[in-house]
């Protein structure tokens, strides 16, 4: 519980983190882990910040808890969220892909929907099947201090303060370029109803090519990601990583390099929104920063 608050006051919640991790994951399907090299029961639990409890209980594993490489570790249905500094029912409802009402009726809030941190809110039905949700905590909060790591001497090692689990972050000697030009519709931070844009959308035409921002390499490129319509995501050196929204095409494929001012996809309206724009994002690791400061 403690890391679990601990990771609360270091990472802004955002929209796009739901899956942002699981993009990238090659070891990760819509059915569970799949087992890598050097993967230890432990070591999956911090990464997909799921108690360890719940994994060997969702498994039925038995001490010592061998993992074997390509072996599929099923992850539990998320059941509670524990409220962080920056949450709002609006986000944890579009987090875990819940009604908002559901959400409020469920765990007897009433307008205007004010949170306390730490508190625990109760999803309503199985509301998650590959939970990648960094607040999720499962139904057995004593069971999961019960269980240490295989190796004792690693344990008593661990660092006391918050673990960071995003890459350490260069600073940037140079801007990005502007992805597209145009208008900007929606800006960086809180907007309506306690919603937060980790970025900022930008009015097109239909059609106008999209380019990267920096030199990288495609991270991912698709439609998985709710509300979001065609994705694509570039990793940057530094630890710098850019998204790009409600594309109309995708002109690239994971893998694949690009230079600065490529032509990478061109502005639609797929995803959550009805007119043609392109949603930008710039993230320093994990963290969203605002586009307007590092744009030229």
């Amino acid at each position: 519980m403690m890391l679990l608050l601990a990771n609360c006051a270091s990472n802004r919640i955002a929209l796009l983190n739901y899956n942002f991790n699981n993009l990238w994951s090659k070891s990760s399907t819509s059915d569970g882990v799949i087992v890598k090299k050097g993967d230890t029961l432990y070591s999956i639990a911090r990464r997909h910040n799921v108690p360890l409890r719940e994994i060997i209980e969702t498994n039925n594993l038995r001490p010592p808890y061998a993992l074997r490489i390509g072996q599929r570790i099923k992850m539990p249905t998320a059941k509670y969220h524990i409220v962080c500094k920056g949450d709002t029912l609006y986000n944890i409802s579009k987090r875990y892909n819940v009604d908002m009402n559901s959400l409020s009726k469920t765990n007897k809030l009433k307008a205007p929907y004010s949170l306390k941190i730490g508190q625990k809110l109760l999803l309503p039905g199985a509301v998650v099947s590959k939970p990648q949700a960094s607040h999720y905590i499962a139904n057995t909060p004593k069971a999961t201090s019960k269980w240490k790591p295989k190796t004792a001497s690693k344990a008593k090692k661990a660092p006391t303060k918050p673990i960071q689990y995003s890459t350490p972050v260069k600073k940037r000697n140079s801007k990005f370029a502007w992805p597209v030009k145009g208008s900007v519709i929606s800006k960086f931070g809180v907007i309506a109803k306690g919603r937060n844009n980790d970025g900022i959308n930008i009015k097109a035409p239909l059609g106008t090519a999209v380019k990267a921002a920096d030199a990288g390499t495609i991270a991912y490129a698709g439609n998985e990601l709710k509300g979001f319509g065609n994705l694509i995501l570039i990793k940057h050196s530094g630890g710098w990583i850019t998204a790009y929204a409600h594309n109309d095409k995708l002109l690239v494929k994971k893998g694949k390099k690009v230079k600065k001012g490529d032509k990478i996809a061109t502005v639609g309206n797929s995803g959550g929104v009805s007119t043609p724009q392109l949603h930008f994002e710039i993230r320093a690791g994990k963290k969203a920063v605002n586009p307007l400061s590092y744009l030229q």
